[in-house]
Formats: structure tokens, sequence, C-alpha cells
């Protein structure tokens, strides 16, 4: 196989695991695992939302805990941005963050009840605050959600992925995320997608983010990293996922994909053992347990003891 020698992996569990928790996780628990996370060796981590309160209480602190974070060197910084409103009032925290992370969706059924604008609606919102993210120094990712299939429309076809994309990208976006939002894609899918993806987007980083709703997100993993994808969005302990079709489930885990990719020999910077750590944090914190397979089994590197 030929594989990259390293990829990136952006840690989005502040963010996206803990807005779908039914609970309101603490202020200080957050902070207390953010600058965790900055110790195991991640290069980027999406802290929070600036999306409205009522909308989403558990990220309504979300200034806070930018403020409350300590800023560690080499750890970029993102948080995500809905409208321009929001960026407005993430520019007031502007010295606290470094990417801003946009979103839509590739089906028109499942933008329309995420955000009740249609795609192109959105597209117009986006591109005012693309000018203004990038007038304020701040690198712009945007992530393309059901780029693989939508749980109301079924099939989405790759051109009209690529199609956002390639406006998305027209705006001054650097980096776009494909996401299998509710977990349907499968490995053939996903190996035709990003192989294709460097021609369609050229100069544009790819990145890769999936759900294991079916169990085949470490699978897909493997297909894009094969495809020649080397950018990564995961979550500790598999939270997250979209909170609005019936049966969705979380990211794929974080320690599963580094300790995959690890055995591999294809590294990420990130030190495993202090990451488990981190996620057991987590587990605690939310005192339930978590769907990551490594979480419970341990690294392959303990010999099966879980520590």
């Amino acid at each position: 196989m030929q594989l990259p020698e390293h990829v990136k992996i952006r840690e989005v569990g502040p963010r996206d695991g803990f807005q779908n928790e039914p609970e309101v996780i603490a202020t200080g628990d957050k902070v207390a695992l953010i600058d965790e996370l900055t110790q195991t060796g991640l290069t980027h981590i999406e802290i929070t939302s600036f999306v409205r309160a009522d909308v989403i209480p558990q990220l309504a602190d979300g200034a806070e805990v930018l403020q409350r974070m300590q800023r560690r060197e080499g750890v970029t910084v993102g948080v995500l941005i809905p409208n321009q409103r929001g960026l407005e009032n993430a520019l007031e925290q502007a010295d606290r963050f470094d990417e801003a992370s946009l979103f839509l969706s590739a089906s028109e059924t499942h933008n329309m009840k995420n955000v009740n604008r249609t795609i192109e609606q959105s597209l117009a919102g986006l591109s005012e605050v693309v000018t203004t993210a990038r007038a304020a120094g701040k690198r712009c990712v945007a992530v393309i959600s059901t780029s693989f299939g939508c749980p109301y429309e079924g099939h989405v076809d790759p051109a009209r992925v690529f199609e956002i994309a390639q406006e998305l990208a027209g705006f001054g976006v650097e980096e776009i995320g494909l996401a299998d939002t509710t977990g349907m894609a499968n490995p053939a899918q996903v190996a035709e997608i990003f192989a294709a993806a460097p021609t369609k987007l050229p100069g544009i980083e790819i990145t890769a983010h999936f759900h294991n709703t079916r169990g085949q997100g470490t699978a897909n993993v493997l297909a894009a990293l094969q495809a020649g994808c080397a950018s990564f969005e995961s979550s500790f302990g598999e939270l997250g996922g979209c909170p609005f079709p019936p049966g969705s489930t979380g990211n794929v885990a974080t320690e599963d994909i580094v300790s995959m990719l690890h055995e591999m020999g294809v590294q990420t910077g990130i030190d495993l053992e202090k990451y488990v750590a981190v996620s057991r944090h987590a587990q605690a914190v939310i005192g339930r347990s978590l769907g990551s397979h490594v979480l419970r089994a341990g690294p392959v590197e303990w010999g099966g003891t879980g520590r």
C-alpha cells in the first residue's frame, strides 16, 4: 500500500462531541480536558462554536472556554462559525483562535433541516463570512456535510459535492472537509471521491470526516488514506454526530484511528498513551462508557492489557 508517512488529525471532540450531549458539561471540565488535549501532540483542535445559545446550550460558554484555556505553541485552535453574526461574536475573542470552520450540506433537505437555508443561501452567506474572516487573519476551513449520502434524500451526487467545494474554494477557503455526517459512506465510494479530489480541487487541503454509525469508520479512514488523503477529523471516545437523523452515532474515535495508523507505520505526532488518558477523563466527566474500541481494550502495543 502507498500510504502517507504522516497525517494531520483535527480533534473535534470539544465542539462536535460536547454539543450533542444531553447534559451541559461544566466549563471548568471542558477547559481541563482541552488543556490535556493540547499536551498529547495534537496540532489542531476545534474548541467550540459561536452558535445561538438557545439552539445549542451545551456551547453557550464558548467565549469563556476560549478565554480560560491555555494557548500552547504549535496547537492551532479552531471554532465553528455558523454565519456572519457568529463570526462577529467570535472575533471579539480574535486573539484566542486561529481557524474559522464553516459548514453546509451537500443535500438540500439536510441543509434546510440543519440551518433552515437552501444551499445557495448558505453559500451566499458563507462568502461574506470568508471575506471577513480572512481580513481578520483567520484561516478558513469548510466542511460539507452529507458528502457521501443523505438520510433524507439518499444518494448524493459527487459532482454536486465538488461543485459546492469549488465555490467555497473560490471564496478563499483553504481547506475543505468531506463529511460522512450519518455514517452512510462505504470504502469503495470513499476511495473514488478522494482519488478525484486533488484534480477537482487543486491547491486545496482535503480532509476526511467520518462517523461510525454502521461500524465502517476506520475502514473508510483506510480507504481515504490509500487514495492519498492525509488530513482527518475525529473525536475522543467516538463522541458527537448529527443530532437529527434517528440512529446516528458519533464520529470515528481519535484513539481508534491513531492506534490503527501507528500500527501501519503512519505517524500522527500524537502520544497515544496520553491521549487515551484524556479520553478516559472525558468518559468520567460525561459519566458513561464511550464507544471507542481502544478505550476499552487498549492499543495493541500495550499487549491487550488495557492498562
